[in-house]
């Protein structure tokens, strides 16, 4: 396994209309690194939004798509995507709340 750092862990934030209507219950889902382990990512998450305590993390794999232009094949890279709950006294974390 790669020896991925904090800032590493966290490729961009995901914003669908399902996702948003989690953060009324403090979650926030993200698109991580594939090898990140549930551990790096509440590391990283506490360490990049200051005041933020992270009470549990679920990730999903999620496989490529096959796609097809004209006779060639082919696939969309895979993804790992990690649901970020934060706890109770916990701080918001602002990067959503202009959205």
């Amino acid at each position: 396994m790669a020896d991925i750092k904090y800032y590493d862990v966290i490729l961009k934030p995901v914003v669908t209309e399902k996702s948003m209507t989690g953060m009324g219950d403090k979650k926030y889902t993200f698109l991580v690194h594939p090898e990140a382990t549930k551990n790096q990512i509440k590391e990283a998450v506490e360490k990049m939004f200051p005041g933020t305590v992270v009470d549990k993390v679920n990730t999903m794999n999620c496989e490529g798509k096959n796609k097809r232009r004209g006779m060639v094949y082919g696939k969309t890279a895979k993804t790992k995507k990690a649901i970020v709950k934060l706890t109770a006294d916990s701080k918001d974390i602002e990067l959503f709340s202009g959205i």
